[in-house]
């Protein structure tokens, strides 16, 4: 079966040069075509695009997983703290009133305890679903690692005020009553 352009000569719609011309531009085009360069279908681009979506989703996967376990290894390190330097409230008689999550909660502790609370000295965390007494040092601590378990922890600076205080002079009366 003859092709197309020997049809077309023998018609007469088409003379040989132009058809020898014709067949030179397609055979350079096929030299100056690299061997190694294959037109990609579209079901490879799909694939590929379909990968790298799965990589970035099980990187995203492994973000999250990384970021839970630092949450936990964060709130072990702060159970640890607590436990082993919480003070012993079993003698408390005193409330003292604080407030967490917007509600007033009452802990018993001494009159000591109080005072110290008062001056910053002490704070109070909540870690195990429990209000624990931490000295301060260990209370700075557990902020470094998550400021929302240490509730209540007073600044010293604007407590104690030393020198700075404009009233120093003054004498308290004793029969002043309150």
């Amino acid at each position: 079966m003859p092709s197309l352009q020997d049809q077309l000569l023998k018609a007469g719609l088409a003379d040989e040069k132009k058809a020898k011309a014709i067949r030179n531009e397609k055979h350079k085009k096929r030299k100056q075509q690299p061997k190694g360069t294959v037109e990609v279908s579209e079901a490879e681009v799909r694939a590929r695009q379909a990968r790298e979506e799965k990589a970035e989703r099980d990187r995203q996967l492994n973000l999250e997983r990384q970021k839970e376990a630092e949450k936990k290894e964060i709130l072990a390190q702060i159970r640890q703290l607590v436990a082993t330097n919480r003070l012993d409230r079993s003698r408390g008689e005193t409330s003292y009133q604080f407030v967490h999550d917007r509600k007033i909660k009452k802990i018993f502790v001494d009159d000591t305890m109080v005072d110290q609370l008062s001056r910053g000295r002490l704070a109070i965390v909540f870690v195990n679903n429990a209000y624990e007494i931490v000295a301060e040092g260990i209370a700075r601590k557990i902020m470094e690692r998550d400021e929302s378990s240490v509730v209540v922890l007073h600044d010293r600076k604007s407590d104690d005020q030393g020198d700075d205080d404009p009233y120093a002079g003054y004498e308290i009366p004793d029969d002043l009553m309150w």
